[in-house]
């Protein structure tokens, strides 16, 4: 599943990356989005760009195309 597929409320884990997807792989692991990362989804723009995560403390924006990089695991 893709980031850009959950929804408000939503909470997830990384379970990957998009293969040759380089440079956005690397900006993402920069913010702290490293494997086995837990996420709440706390806004979701109405075209579903951009998508706000809370991780830990911190708040992060992702356009949708940095959010289909993210492979994604939904948690109940």
């Amino acid at each position: 599943m893709k980031l850009a597929e959950m929804k408000k409320g939503d909470t997830g884990v990384v379970t990957g990356y998009e293969k040759g997807e380089r440079v956005y792989r690397q900006k993402l692991l920069r913010m702290g989005l490293v494997k086995g990362c837990v996420f709440t989804v706390t806004r979701v723009a109405p075209l579903g760009d951009p998508v706000e995560i809370s991780v830990d403390s911190h708040r992060l924006t992702l356009r949708k195309n940095e959010a289909q990089v993210l492979d994604v695991e939904r948690r109940s």
